[in-house]
């Protein structure tokens, strides 16, 4: 497939080194991607909300608003993915990103073919919810309801009681693949795997703080807990009592 017949995405790039934002522009446009980058955070978060974008890529430290800034801004059930730019080193910083909704993280610094890496494995992502969703629409009975949480994939919607959970795009995808997968112990490599769609590394808690997510939404909802960890070997979704 030539360039001229793929669909550009639209990227946002927010972050205030001014030099990284061009470097990065120029290359993501070498790359078929379209950039449009903001040196602050509250442009940036202005820029959020227009929906236009594929991806949003995210620096933590800026100046007027930082990167966690925007996220609340955002709040955590926005459906454009983010990518949070952040310190080396700094697992802090990276988990309160993904706590208050990030899709995933990059440590700075990086190279070029790993931030590309990275990009493509997150849109990759929202192509699978996008086909599901097609898919569904075509066979609009068919729904999955495992211990009082169904799944529209038509409307790529959960609810869990008859009511709806906000998720992000990542969090939606880590559900529907523990509820496809019930009663079964799902390793965080698994996990990162399949619904990543990236090798899991050492040290990274990107999946445990996604589940995470999960389930302190679920229990908002319903006291009783529907997932398990199981130490050392990952996670289960229970059936229930259906």
């Amino acid at each position: 497939m030539t360039q001229s017949t793929v669909q550009t995405k639209h990227i946002l790039l927010i972050d205030d080194d001014a030099e990284l934002a061009e470097l990065l522009t120029e290359y993501l446009d070498s790359e078929n991607f379209k950039v449009t980058s903001c040196l602050d955070g509250a442009s940036g978060l202005a820029k959020a909300f227009d929906d236009s974008f594929d991806l949003i890529l995210l620096d933590v430290m800026m100046p007027i608003l930082n990167g966690f800034e925007v996220l609340k801004a955002l709040g955590g059930n926005h459906k454009t993915p983010i990518l949070m730019l952040t310190a080396k080193g700094d697992d802090n910083d990276r988990i309160l990103g993904l706590e208050l909704g990030a899709d995933d993280y990059l440590a700075k610094p990086f190279k070029h073919r790993e931030l590309l890496a990275r990009i493509k494995a997150i849109l990759r992502r929202i192509s699978i919810v996008k086909s599901q969703s097609t898919l569904a629409v075509n066979a609009p009975t068919k729904q999955l309801t495992i211990n009082q949480v169904k799944v529209n994939q038509a409307t790529r919607e959960i609810t869990c009681r008859e009511r709806l959970l906000e998720l992000t795009g990542t969090e939606y995808l880590v559900l529907v693949y523990m509820i496809e997968n019930h009663s079964k112990i799902i390793s965080k490599a698994e996990i990162s795997e399949k619904v990543l769609q990236r090798k899991l590394s050492p040290y990274d808690r990107t999946v445990d703080v996604h589940v995470g997510n999960v389930r302190r939404k679920l229990l908002v909802i319903d006291p009783v807990d529907k997932m398990k960890t199981v130490r050392g070997a990952g996670y289960v979704f229970l059936q229930g009592e259906e």
